[in-house]
């Protein structure tokens, strides 16, 4: 897998210059970037059963196709190809590449519906199990149960989330000790890193949380840093949180919802109304669609000055090979665009403390939502460069 880096025209022999804990070497790094990591590549018994044998994430982002002049579909992986991550040389290459190229940490997505059911946790497991790649990590929970929006069925339910009780939090919290023990597991002041994808779904949060500090405490770890996603950042759940960060693109949307914009909307996007869609059959219809350059200007605008919010940004987003005409996209997103994201995002955190100062990144590997950070073969390492530029403004 040594041969993946060969095409990199920055690599050298550079290392992240931070440890798990934020010690630095000879430079530090002007943010902690954590990317979030989809483990949705490689074949599991029920994805086989709802979309065919050997379905992955792959499956969709091959047979993408354009929807309209100018959209660019389908994005092909470059240098790591259509991996599997049951294959631990691909998971070490990917965790070399983040590392050279200013990731201090993969967020991996976790799974727990409740009582016991978790799904696509095989490659993390084998990255606690077999202590490789020796990079750091942390967990975040995509507590939201899954739907069938790929076949144009939204509203039908796959897999509940549920939440049965304190029983189900402790058996959850036990299974993922052995991670939360793990020398590699980020920290923030000593505390476990744990993201909430959905805060407002939980039905308790103040005692969930405080629920898990305890089973921390009497397992001999310091606690958790909890972090919420959110769309609104002024929801009352929040509060209960560490910090808060936006869930893109869910943030910027909301924000898109008055009358003018709705109408503006709807004519470019060739959306006249559930009626007339109906009698066209939606062969009208296209994407919503939102200049990626507009969604830089707004997208951290909203965020409140206070550092307990921590921003969150995304290279792109197009999750059309899922959604098809029901999704969204962001036109005409480039590197530099993206470098005008991040270094919004830093500037945002630049008075912080050296191990609160974190910029999220969603995502590493979100490729059917075209939301990736990883060389593809339009633009090959250039997003994963203008992260090494900005996080390390000296080896530009």
């Amino acid at each position: 897998m040594e041969k993946v880096f060969s095409n990199q025209k920055n690599s050298g022999n550079d290392t992240l210059p931070v440890d798990n804990n934020n010690h630095t070497t000879s430079e530090s790094p002007a943010a902690r970037a954590i990317a979030f990591y989809l483990p949705q590549f490689h074949p599991i018994p029920e994805n086989n059963k709802w979309w065919g044998a050997g379905f992955t994430e792959w499956t969709n982002v091959a047979k993408a196709k354009p929807l309209y002049r100018g959209h660019w579909q389908p994005r092909l992986p470059a240098d790591l190809g259509f991996y599997d991550l049951r294959v631990p040389e691909t998971r070490i290459a990917q965790a070399k590449m983040a590392k050279e190229s200013g990731i201090e940490a993969f967020c991996y997505w976790h799974y727990w519906f409740g009582n016991g059911r978790r799904i696509l946790d095989r490659p993390f497991k084998e990255v606690v199990e077999s202590g490789q790649p020796d990079f750091p990590f942390c967990l975040a929970w995509a507590n939201q149960s899954w739907s069938g929006i790929w076949h144009g069925n939204p509203k039908s339910v796959l897999i509940e989330q549920t939440y049965p009780g304190k029983e189900d939090e402790k058996a959850h919290f036990e299974s993922m000790l052995p991670a939360f023990r793990d020398k590699r597991y980020m920290k923030i002041d000593g505390k476990l890193v744990f993201v909430v994808f959905n805060p407002s779904d939980l039905p308790n949060t103040e005692s969930f949380l405080a629920h898990w500090q305890q089973l921390a405490k009497d397992a001999g770890l310091q606690g958790f840093y909890f972090i919420a996603m959110s769309n609104n950042y002024s929801h009352p759940n929040n509060a209960y949180y560490d910090a808060v960060t936006c869930n893109g693109p869910g943030n910027f949307l909301v924000t898109q919802q008055s009358l003018p914009c709705r109408i503006l909307r709807r004519l470019k996007n060739r959306n006249f109304g559930k009626f007339i869609n109906k009698l066209t059959n939606d062969w009208l219809k296209l994407p919503e669609r939102y200049d990626y350059a507009y969604v830089v200007e707004q997208s951290l605008k909203s965020m409140p000055e206070d550092a307990r919010y921590i921003p969150g940004i995304m290279p792109n987003w197009d999750n059309t090979p899922r959604s098809t005409k029901r999704g969204v996209v962001f036109e005409r997103s480039t590197p530099e665009l993206f470098r005008k994201f991040l270094s919004e995002a830093l500037k945002k955190v630049a008075t912080r403390p050296p191990q609160h100062r974190i910029v999220f990144v969603k995502a590493w590997n979100e490729w059917a939502e075209g939301n990736y950070i990883e060389p593809d073969a339009k633009y090959g390492w250039a997003y994963l460069d203008v992260i090494k530029s900005e996080i390390f403004p000296s080896r530009r």
